[in-house]
C-alpha cells in the first residue's frame, strides 16, 4: 500500500498529513503562539515558530514508509508569491526525500485549501474539470477559476478583496474586543449571543470587494459602547453579506460548481447562508482550516499521473 505525507508550514500552523490510496489517515496540526493583543506574527517569529513544532508534529504522525512527500512552497501558483515561513515545511521534504530516496513534490498552499475541501466535500472528481473556489482566511480572500487534468491543477485569480482580507477583518475585530488571535471562532460563539445592531452596508462591484469600511464601522460601535455580541455578530454579517454578494455576481459570469475553502468557511453561519446556491460544496471544519491534508492528496495524485 502507498502512503504520501504532506507538510505545510502557513502564517500560522504548522501541519503534516498522511494519506493512502483510499484517504487521509491523519491530519496533525499545531497552532502558532501569537502573544496577548497582537494582531499577527512577523515572519521571522513564524519561521521559529515552525522549526520548534516540526518535531512534535513527526511525532505525532508517526512512522511510516512513505512513498513520496508533498509539501507546499509558496502561498499561491503565481510569478512571486513567496513566504519564508514555507521555506521550513520545503526544507524538511526536500531533506526527508533525499535521504529516503523518494520522490518530493511542490505546490502553493492555496491548492492544497482547495483539493483538502473538495476531498471533504466528497468531490474529488472536481479536480479534474473546470470549477469555481473562494479561498477566504487571515491571508487570502479571492474568487478562483480552477481547471485540472492528469494530477494538476491550475488556479486563476478572478476576484476577491481589494484591501484587507475576511480573516484579517474578523481577527482586529475579535483584537479590538480583547479576543486571543485568532479570533474567529471565539467571535463565532460570541455572535450566537448577540443581536445586530445594524444591517451591514457592504461594497461589492462584480467579484471584487472592499472589506476595509468594516474596521472602522467596528471602531465607531465599540466608541458607543455596543455589546461585544452584537458587534461579534455584525462582523460576521459583513462578511457573510460580501460573499454572498460575490457569489451571486459570480454564478452570472460561471456557471460552474464552487468550493468554498479557507478557514473563514468554517464559520457555520457563513456557511449556511452561501448553502442555499445549487453545486456549492464546503470542508468540514478541520479541513477548512490550513491543514497538510491537501498537500498530502495532491502529493498522491501526481505520483500515481507521472
Amino acid at each position: 500500500m502507498s502512503v504520501f505525507l504532506g507538510i505545510d508550514t502557513s502564517n500560522y500552523t504548522t501541519s503534516m498529513a498522511v494519506c493512502d490510496e483510499n484517504g487521509i489517515l491523519l491530519n496533525e496540526k499545531k497552532l502558532l503562539e501569537v502573544k496577548e493583543g497582537e494582531r499577527g506574527l512577523r515572519q521571522s517569529d513564524a519561521v521559529f515558530a515552525h522549526v520548534n513544532n516540526i518535531s512534535e508534529i513527526a511525532e505525532r504522525i508517526g512512522k511510516h514508509n512513505i512513498t513520496a512527500i508533498g509539501c507546499s512552497s509558496k502561498p499561491r501558483d503565481i510569478e512571486g508569491s513567496y513566504m519564508p515561513c514555507f521555506k521550513v515545511g520545503e526544507a524538511v521534504a526536500e531533506t526527508m526525500g533525499n535521504i529516503l530516496g523518494i520522490p518530493v513534490f511542490k505546490f502553493s498552499h492555496q491548492t492544497g485549501h482547495v483539493t483538502a475541501a473538495a476531498y471533504s466535500a466528497g468531490r474529488m472528481d472536481l479536480l479534474n474539470s473546470e470549477f469555481n473556489a473562494f479561498h477566504v482566511s487571515g491571508g487570502t480572500t479571492e474568487i478562483l477559476y480552477c481547471s485540472g487534468k492528469s494530477g494538476k491543477l491550475v488556479i486563476e485569480n478572478i476576484g476577491g478583496t481589494l484591501d484587507l482580507n475576511a480573516g484579517q477583518a474578523i481577527d482586529r475585530t475579535g483584537v479590538l474586543l480583547g479576543v486571543k488571535f485568532p479570533c474567529g471562532p471565539v467571535l463565532e460563539e460570541m455572535s450566537k449571543m448577540g443581536k445586530l445592531p445594524e444591517t451591514p452596508s457592504v461594497c461589492v462591484k462584480g467579484l471584487e470587494c472592499n472589506l476595509s469600511g468594516l474596521e472602522n464601522k467596528v471602531q465607531k460601535l465599540k466608541d458607543l459602547n455596543t455589546d461585544h455580541n452584537d458587534i461579534a455578530l455584525y462582523t460576521l454579517k459583513f462578511v457573510e453579506k460580501t460573499l454572498d454578494k460575490l457569489t451571486a455576481n459570480l454564478r452570472k459570469e460561471y456557471n460552474l460548481p464552487i468550493i468554498f475553502a479557507g478557514g473563514v468557511m468554517s464559520n457555520e453561519m457563513i456557511k449556511k447562508s452561501l448553502s442555499k446556491y445549487k453545486n456549492t460544496y464546503f470542508a468540514d471544519r478541520a479541513l477548512s482550516a490550513d491543514n497538510a491534508a491537501g498537500v498530502a492528496l495532491m502529493t498522491r495524485e501526481r505520483f500515481f499521473d507521472r
